[in-house]
């Protein structure tokens, strides 16, 4: 009843928002801000024509294709990384110097390295979304308590077997925090990586809509990106609460 409450009550300010951008919108009648009613009747035009395979499902599968290699290594090195004493102290400085390039800067040397097909634009997503995943994964290993692990060895458990029963559990709300963070810079340097030297993609119509001064377009495709990031977002909410269940049943217990 509390999560049904809840989301009644999320929806119901959602709702309150949209109809007072309607009203507000309505009255002042911009050309650049139309109204909502206005954006989804061409939203509706784009998902009802060659877009959705033309622009939408490859930009999706973008985010998610640049999305879960920055995971695999993220959480593969954050792992090996927060498993070693003094890992951090060699590469700390390496990768805060890498994590404050803007990965957008980084887009004509990606060009150069990998052309302009979905390659430059994977290592832009992949670059960007690969830092809270690591540095979170590295956080969340360190931070199991020595106990539980010394009793581990006590009985004699493999260290496979530590690492996976014990390591990676304890670590996972952390590690879910860098992936919720990882995924919103996924869908951004999707858009960012698309506006340059592609003909398709949800960037690519955007940039071309702003060209064209059709704002009605231009803001079809801003709606859509927000619907996606919370479409990801709720996917992951639920994958999340499915991996760490066993949380609330020792709290319960």
């Amino acid at each position: 009843m509390n999560l049904l409450r809840s989301f009644a009550r999320n929806w119901a300010f959602f709702i309150g928002i949209v109809v007072v951008w309607q009203l507000v919108t309505a009255a002042v009648r911009s050309p650049f801000f139309p109204t909502p009613a206005t954006i989804a009747d061409h939203l509706g035009r784009l998902l009802l024509t060659d877009a959705v395979v033309h622009d939408i499902l490859p930009s999706v599968g973008r985010i998610l294709g640049g999305w879960l290699i920055a995971v695999a290594i993220g959480v593969t090195l954050g792992t090996a990384l927060g498993l070693t004493k003094t890992g951090m102290a060699y590469v700390g400085s390496l990768f805060a110097f890498f994590r404050a390039i803007p990965p957008p800067a980084l887009i004509p040397v990606f060009m150069i390295l990998f052309g302009i097909d979905t390659t430059m634009k994977l290592a832009t997503i992949v670059f960007g979304a690969l830092w809270p995943v690591l540095l979170n994964t590295v956080d969340g290993v360190r931070s199991v308590d020595p106990v539980k692990t010394d009793i581990a060895r006590a009985f004699r458990i493999s260290p496979h077997l530590r690492l996976f029963m014990i390591v990676i559990p304890a670590a996972l709300p952390k590690i879910f925090a860098g992936l919720r963070i990882s995924l919103s810079i996924a869908l951004l340097l999707m858009v960012v990586s698309e506006m340059v030297g592609v003909t398709n993609g949800i960037g690519y119509q955007l940039r071309y809509a702003q060209d064209q001064f059709s704002f009605p377009d231009m803001w079809a495709w801003v709606v859509l990106l927000g619907a996606l990031g919370y479409v990801f977002n709720t996917l992951l909410l639920v994958l999340e609460r499915r991996a760490l269940h066993w949380q609330s049943d020792s709290n319960i217990s």
